[in-house]
């Protein structure tokens, strides 16, 4: 393909506009670890490659744009969070970062259980082979359908989200003759280090039981009367993306604090805490996340000492993982359309996809980094600015970054880390059709979600 000449954007100017980029790489070839997962890499001739395929012969059997799954790295950070954490924990992968059953059966051969928090997704579990007892059950609002559905498969655990769920959920299974385990998820009182709609345990939002004024421990005296709830423990989550495991130590101090109530007001001590899902992945070179046995042991370090603390057995513990397996598994292949050079600012880069297959950074200002995959080039970076086909100003896939000045259309780009929140957020807007999921191991490539069709669209629309 030739390579159009065109103005280029800024480079290594002076002054750049203000966004949220840093300086620009030493080489914009290089595929940083931190950011693509393990079996992706570049060939000799500087096309990169995952499992062994080159993503031009990705692109051309799969179009664009699609995801591509990196199976092995899946399926190596399913067993590296299940060693960290040993025999005497549990790890729920939430399944509401990314779910197919390929997924599930993947889950279930690597010794992990599975956070649901649908019927949609509860059904996708089961349909896929997941034994019920390994499966939670999540969500603030659950429709009586969906409890029914839970309790009758036999759900290991359904996490109580309000005071009316406790009367629903008893009331389900007792109306089933069936004693269901539950959990209470209370809110801490503690606001991570995150962004605003996804910092999910201070006081002013819809999850959870308050802590403050008493009202967790409320919810665990009328838990406890009811004949068709075991009320098996407490769970808290503190938000998402988090690097920082101070939020974890507070939360952990005021979860065992209510178990203590708990003991001394019931003479009950429960058996577990769950402490959620959160953890921080590598959007960027700049993010430093945690490896799972750091966070294992930091976890059980501090559960234990607070149970110690208080004269408590240690509870089991449980966490919720679901960026942190699934995302840097993963990336979004597109392929480039109009590049529109603005003097003096930046170079839009106009991909075949946008915020239809990644709504992020419309939606919590996410950061991504993006690279040209096709080929190297030895070219000055240019100041560019991602974005889709959509017709809204704010379809930015990634809002700054340093792209090969020859930057031409035709080229393709990989934006990795797009396990999580990507396809399972995906978007119909302006009828576009979601991408395909394709899962790449050993040299082989297949489609585990297809990609949507036209059929698909008008299938829908009895009108």
């Amino acid at each position: 393909m030739s390579r159009s000449a065109h103005p280029a954007g800024p480079r290594h100017a002076d002054v750049l506009p203000e966004g949220h980029y840093s300086a620009p790489p030493t080489d914009l070839n290089v595929l940083d670890p931190k950011v693509w997962s393990r079996t992706v890499g570049r060939d000799e001739h500087g096309v990169a490659t995952v499992g062994g395929i080159k993503v031009t012969d990705l692109a051309e059997e799969f179009g664009t744009p699609a995801y591509f799954l990196d199976e092995d790295d899946f399926r190596a950070r399913c067993r590296a969070w299940a060693e960290a954490f040993g025999p005497d924990a549990d790890v729920f992968y939430a399944g509401k970062a990314f779910l197919s059953r390929a997924v599930v059966r993947w889950l279930e051969e690597e010794g992990l259980n599975l956070d649901v928090c649908s019927g949609g997704e509860l059904t996708t579990a089961l349909s896929a082979g997941m034994p019920a007892e390994r499966i939670a059950f999540h969500g603030n609002n659950k429709s009586e359908e969906e409890i029914e559905k839970a309790v009758s498969a036999g759900v290991g655990r359904i996490v109580l989200d309000s005071f009316q769920e406790i009367v629903r959920v008893a009331h389900v299974a007792q109306s089933l003759g069936k004693r269901q385990r539950v959990q209470i998820r209370v809110t801490v009182g503690v606001e991570a280090h995150t962004h605003e709609f996804i910092a999910t345990a201070h006081e002013d939002q819809k999850f959870g039981i308050a802590l403050a004024g008493g009202q967790a421990a409320e919810a665990v005296r009328r838990a406890l009367e009811l004949d068709g709830l075991e009320l098996v423990g407490i769970h808290s989550h503190i938000g998402s993306q988090i690097f920082d495991m101070a939020g974890f130590e507070v939360s952990a101090r005021r979860v065992v604090q209510l178990l203590t109530e708990v003991r001394d007001e019931h003479g009950v001590e429960l058996p577990e805490i769950d402490l959620g899902g959160g953890l921080g992945i590598a959007y960027t070179s700049e993010d430093d996340p945690r490896e799972p046995h750091e966070i294992a042991k930091a976890l059980n370090e501090i559960v234990t000492r607070e149970c110690e603390a208080a004269g408590l057995r240690t509870p089991r513990i449980s966490v919720e993982p679901g960026r942190a397996i699934v995302g840097p598994t993963a990336f979004t292949l597109y392929r480039v359309g109009t590049i529109k050079p603005l003097d003096g600012l930046r170079t839009y880069v106009s991909v075949d996809g946008g915020m239809s297959d990644n709504i992020r950074t419309a939606l919590y200002d996410a950061e991504y980094s993006v690279s040209l995959v096709s080929r190297t080039s030895d070219a000055e970076p240019m100041l560019s600015r991602v974005v889709g086909k959509h017709c809204e100003s704010g379809d930015i896939v990634v809002r700054d970054a340093f792209l090969p000045s020859d930057l031409a259309p035709g080229d393709l780009l990989a934006v990795p880390a797009t396990g999580a929140y990507c396809r399972s957020m995906a978007s119909n807007y302006n009828h576009a059709l979601r991408p395909p999921v394709v899962a790449v191991r050993d040299g082989e490539a297949r489609v585990i979600v297809r990609r949507e069709t036209e059929e698909d669209l008008l299938r829908l629309d009895v009108g």
